[in-house]
């Protein structure tokens, strides 16, 4: 398994940016105007960025399958990501993104303990820059709804 990420890691990451920036367009383009496009946009973003927050915790369930990582921590930080992912999309649009905001950089913060010590911390710099996309579109749309 390679420690930094590959080209074609990049490109889908970024690529699955799109619907996390679409959605907060949308968000804030649509407006008060037609409040059950507003709604479906703002369950279809928190659904879309609780799926993202599902995924990056299992991979902490992956690599310490794949690493052999002792201890408790990757496994238990699984399962409280995407159960704050799904909190979210429960939750009322504006509280629930701003939620799943705070998750991915929650999720970040654990992947920079987390990741040196599974052999991935090449990785990071590509996360990081998800991170904060991801986030902020987040925090946006929820200031939009």
């Amino acid at each position: 398994m390679s420690a930094d990420p590959s080209r074609l890691a990049h490109r889908l990451g970024y690529a699955g940016l799109a619907p996390l920036v679409l959605g907060c367009a949308l968000i804030w383009l649509i407006g008060d105007r037609n409040l059950d496009q507003h709604a479906f946009v703002s369950l279809a973003l928190s659904a879309y960025a609780a799926l993202v927050i599902a995924f990056l915790g299992g991979i902490h369930w992956g690599l310490s399958f794949a690493r052999g990582m002792p201890g408790r921590l990757p496994l238990a930080w699984g399962i409280v990501a995407v159960s704050l992912g799904w909190l979210g999309v429960l939750m009322s649009p504006y509280a629930g993104l701003a939620l799943h905001g705070g998750v991915f950089i929650a999720c970040y913060a654990m992947d920079r303990r987390l990741y040196p010590q599974l052999g991935v911390a090449g990785w990071l710099t590509l996360r990081f820059r998800l991170t904060a996309v991801a986030a902020l579109c987040c925090f946006l749309a929820a200031a939009g709804s």
